[in-house]
């Protein structure tokens, strides 16, 4: 551990460099493998990685971690309870196979092929209402400016996954607030340690209990009236190869796609159009050759990975990479943020590249915990950008850099003032 890399880390978490710690992490992958903190240590080389996400001695069961065995007052750099909020009982994301396994195939059985190969494509005719009735309500309000998230990136993947989930859509206001003081508690830097980061915590804290007992009532509905929606098929399913979810299975794994759904899907919207913004020569380009906007979507999640890292994972075995060697025991953070800016494996690694003809980033993860919504996330970002940029004439930005969720692992901006000339059609 060098004072180097523990600076850089620090940095790299404060709220104050949230708009871009990328610096910090080029400052880390000078050594792609590097100790930050006791028996914590962060991986910022693509390959070293990918070598990790695929290792099955990194283990994602958060109760192993040494974070997690920390007292509170200890670990705020690292934010093991972040991980152990999603419920009491863990979702996919902090588990292990075959456990891990088991839950993805139930979640996944009504989600996604080959068993519900409908659900996604069913929704584009939804998603592309919602992104036209959000921009129509900007033009019936009147005035030239308007914020991305409130008004855009917000609306249209927090109704889709409501719709596909089976949670009420009028509850909406409720459980946005409890999410939003959860990810706001769930503070992974030096900031958490004030006055303020205690406060913003403990809010944190009963918002998430408050969601928990939310979920688990709504489950008890779906248990008592099986209807058309995942989570009721989840603890439902007795016909399938697993059996039903338990409940606590499904209430953990329910808010986890929600909270995604709150917070990475929404954030890459937000980014995609602040990058264009910032290169307003790639809007002319796509408005000319609207075929590569999903190249550009692609490019937007290498350079502002929708997952940061996800600090539950740990190292059941003494593990060398990039030349380092891992203790058995401790606690890894694999920082897709700094992998996807690598630049022994992305030329030019910080330009925004459009036409970037090798980019297979790791924005969605990689390995057994890629992420399951990737497919339903990837259809909503397309049709919100090509709708926007379709309908929205000469967008520009208020402000730039704009201010950001103190969250560091669902990074996005916290609002995204642009103004127009028009909202055509």
């Amino acid at each position: 551990m060098t004072t180097a890399a523990t600076t850089a880390w620090t940095e790299a978490m404060k709220y104050e460099n949230r708009h871009d710690p990328y610096r910090f992490f080029d400052e880390l992958r000078e050594t792609p493998v590097v100790q930050v903190a006791d028996r914590v240590y962060v991986v910022t080389g693509y390959r070293e990685l990918l070598q990790l996400a695929h290792d099955p001695h990194v283990s994602s069961d958060i109760s192993r971690s040494p974070i997690s065995k920390q007292p509170a007052d200890a670990r705020a750099d690292v934010g093991a309870e972040h991980m152990a909020a999603y419920g009491r009982e863990p979702s996919l994301i902090v588990s292990d196979p075959a456990k891990h396994d088991r839950q993805r195939r139930q979640v996944m059985r009504h989600f996604a092929p080959p068993h519900s190969p409908n659900v996604i494509p069913n929704m584009a005719a939804d998603i592309q209402a919602l992104c036209d009735d959000s921009l129509n309500n900007v033009k019936a309000k009147g005035g030239n400016v308007f914020d991305v998230v409130d008004d855009y990136a917000y609306p249209v993947p927090v109704a889709v996954i409501c719709q596909i989930l089976g949670v009420p859509l009028k509850d909406e206001p409720t459980f946005h607030g409890w999410i939003f003081d959860f990810m706001a508690g769930a503070d992974l830097g030096p900031d958490a340690a004030t006055e303020e980061g205690r406060a913003r915590n403990a809010k944190g804290k009963e918002s998430i209990a408050a969601l928990t007992a939310y979920m688990a009532d709504l489950v008890q509905g779906f248990l008592a009236e099986p209807q058309d929606n995942v989570l009721s098929k989840m603890v439902n399913d007795h016909d399938g190869p697993d059996g039903p979810m338990t409940p606590q299975e499904a209430a953990a794994n329910a808010m986890l796609l929600l909270i995604a759904g709150h917070d990475s899907t929404v954030n890459t919207i937000a980014h995609c159009v602040l990058t264009l913004l910032r290169h307003p020569e790639s809007i002319d380009l796509l408005h000319e050759k609207p075929e590569l906007i999903p190249k550009a979507i692609e490019e937007v999640l290498r350079l502002q990975s929708a997952v940061q890292f996800f600090p539950s994972r740990s190292v059941t075995a003494d593990v060398e990479v990039g030349g380092t060697v891992i203790p058995a025991g401790s606690a890894v953070h694999l920082l897709y943020g700094a992998a996807n800016r690598d630049p022994r494996r992305f030329p030019d690694p910080n330009a925004f590249d459009v036409q970037r003809p090798d980019n297979q980033h790791v924005g969605w993860g990689r390995g057994v915990h890629s992420c399951v919504g990737g497919p339903l996330a990837r259809l909503e970002v397309n049709i919100a950008l090509e709708t926007f940029l379709r309908r929205v004439d000469n967008p520009r930005l208020v402000v730039d850099p704009p201010p950001y969720r103190v969250n560091q692992v669902f990074r996005g901006p916290l609002h995204l003032e642009i103004e127009f000339d028009q909202i055509t059609g």
